[in-house]
């Protein structure tokens, strides 16, 4: 039988209150996957997610809490916690891979742990869009004491909105934190087209060059599929500048 998992956000809690139910097997992955990375995207904050009310049909499925945490570290926020039910083994979650909580009040205390707060900015595809950008960059990066990165996170950022601006034609979300010692930098769009990157062009090419220059200044990037669009990500790491 066709199986069937939804995400509905329950609560407008600042950590986020997100509840699965229904059936979840490896059918089910997929649809998951993207309906959580959409919510956390959405509201650009560390979520629980209730899985009291989820009936596992597949252990293995389980995974897919992994692989979102995984993608999501990535951003400036996306930290997820399960709250399971009290009577749940800690076996049967291990597969899940990421912090699991039998009551609410414990969930969100473990994404009450200190850290740095993400600055956001919401623009529209417009000229000025990118100076927006690069004045929240040099904002978060004076307020966090990352000099060493403002430089390098300006290009990124300008190059992020830029492509929005030029070829998404959708409002988007600036969003950047200090994690670990590094810049995570964040735009959310709303267009499901994704950016392709071919390497280097050829020196008398007229365009092609902002994802290799978002390539040439972070230690790592990407761009993550969403339900209604796509975050384009990157990390910058002080280490990784020129002395």
């Amino acid at each position: 039988m066709p199986t069937d998992v939804r995400c509905l956000v329950k609560s407008d809690d600042p950590s986020g209150l997100v509840e699965l139910v229904g059936v979840l097997d490896l059918s089910a992955t997929g649809s998951l996957r993207g309906a959580l990375l959409t919510c956390l995207a959405d509201r650009g904050d560390n979520v629980v997610v209730d899985v009291s009310g989820l009936r596992v049909e597949e252990p293995a499925a389980l995974a897919v809490f992994r692989a979102v945490a995984a993608e999501a570290g990535q951003w400036p926020a996306g930290r997820i916690v399960l709250r399971v039910t009290p009577e749940a083994s800690d076996t049967a979650w291990e597969e899940a891979g990421v912090p699991v909580s039998r009551s609410l009040p414990d969930a969100f205390a473990r994404l009450a742990a200190p850290g740095a707060t993400a600055l956001r900015a919401d623009l529209e595809p417009i000229v000025g869009a990118a100076r927006r950008a690069r004045d929240l960059v040099t904002e978060g990066c004076g307020r966090w004491d990352l000099p060493a990165v403002a430089g390098s996170a300006c290009i990124a950022a300008t190059e992020m909105v830029n492509n929005v601006v030029a070829h998404a034609h959708t409002s988007m979300t600036v969003r950047l934190a200090a994690r670990g010692g590094a810049l995570h930098l964040s735009v959310r769009d709303w267009s499901k087209a994704l950016p392709s990157f071919g390497g280097p062009v050829a020196p008398s090419s007229t365009g092609g060059r902002g994802l290799l220059l978002i390539d040439s200044v972070a230690r790592r990037w990407g761009t993550t599929a969403l339900d209604d669009g796509k975050v384009v990500w990157a990390v910058l790491h002080p280490d990784d500048e020129p002395g």
